[in-house]
């Protein structure tokens, strides 16, 4: 197949195309991020990178361009996962689809309608308000599947897909597509990993920790289930300080928090954990683990710079178990 990856940070839709088995012809990328592209260059020296979205238009010398004879530009599948920072609940004032990231949304349908891929698949947070999700289904014109990635994984993360076929229609001399139908995906099987079996061994000595003190927690305490103890489900067992988002501590018996590529605090990022009777946030490598990428994959930048492109990336897993249900077709 012949792709086209737009916001492609490190590059996770390649991974999950190689899991699903999926050969790739070329693989077409638009970035801005120049350590996650430095990290796509790393693991898949191939990739063609475009820049950014508002730069990539119809006939540009780097972008397949029309072929003498058929109906497509060559390339049979559109990917990516448009900003979500205007369309998440953990930002005030949102302005969702007019904000200047989420807004970014308007050129996957410009180069949708141009490039005319056979596939198309539109990844964002499930968090977003109905308004949005509304607009993007109607613009789109399927509707979306909500998958957690808390089913192939330790990580709790429910993302929205939008996944269409083109369909086409035999117009007088030559082809033309009307439009895009639903590709029907059904829910992966839960693999039922917990958190505690992606875990480094050690790793807390590589890491910031506190310990569990009563001195510490300052009137906190460990001890008690706060959210459900289900499967896939995180399990809150006590808090350090306040008990903000980023001082909440989980039990290693269930799911880790989703991952964030934004926030500060203590816990920023991964969140907080009870490891071995001490508190840290995940290693890198467990966040690697979490998204379903091979230990190292984004070894090569600082950690500050691992944990943001780790939280803004794909599941692999879920992505590949989309693209098995494309291979079906």
């Amino acid at each position: 197949m012949k792709i086209l990856s737009l916001f492609d940070g490190i590059s996770c839709a390649r991974v999950a195309l190689d899991r699903a088995g999926i050969p790739v012809e070329a693989y077409y990328a638009s970035e801005v991020d120049k350590y996650a592209m430095q990290i796509s260059a790393k693991n898949y020296p191939d990739i063609k990178q475009l820049g950014s979205v508002v730069g990539i238009c119809y006939g540009k010398e780097t972008l397949l361009a029309y072929p003498d004879q058929g109906f497509t530009t060559g390339i049979d599948l559109l990917i990516g996962g448009s900003p979500c920072q205007d369309l998440s609940i953990a930002k005030k004032n949102r302005k969702g689809l007019d904000g200047e990231r989420s807004g970014l949304f308007w050129e996957y349908v410009r180069i949708l309608k141009e490039v005319k891929p056979k596939y198309f698949i539109l990844e964002n947070v499930n968090s977003m308000p109905k308004e949005a999700k509304a607009i993007i289904t109607e613009t789109l014109g399927v509707e979306p599947i909500m998958i957690n990635a808390a089913l192939v994984s330790a990580q709790n993360r429910k993302r929205l897909f939008w996944i269409g076929e083109r369909v086409d229609t035999r117009q007088i001399g030559h082809w033309d597509s009307s439009g895009y139908e639903k590709v029907n995906v059904t829910q992966p099987e839960d693999r039922g990993i917990l958190l505690k079996d992606i875990l480094e061994n050690g790793d807390s000595d590589r890491l910031k920790s506190y310990c569990i003190d009563a001195n510490y927690f300052k009137g906190g305490k460990i001890g008690g289930t706060h959210q459900s103890s289900k499967r896939n489900y995180t399990i809150r067992i006590g808090q350090i300080g306040k008990g903000g988002q980023a001082e909440r501590i989980y039990s290693q018996e269930g799911k880790s928090v989703g991952l964030s590529a934004l926030g500060g605090g203590r816990g920023a990022k991964t969140g907080l954990y009870a490891v071995d009777n001490q508190i840290r946030k995940l290693s890198p490598t467990e966040c690697e683990r979490l998204q379903g990428l091979e230990d190292n994959y984004t070894e090569g930048v600082s950690n500050s710079q691992r944990y943001k492109m780790l939280g803004n990336a794909f599941n692999v897993d879920v992505v590949s178990h989309i693209l098995s249900f494309i291979v079906k077709n």
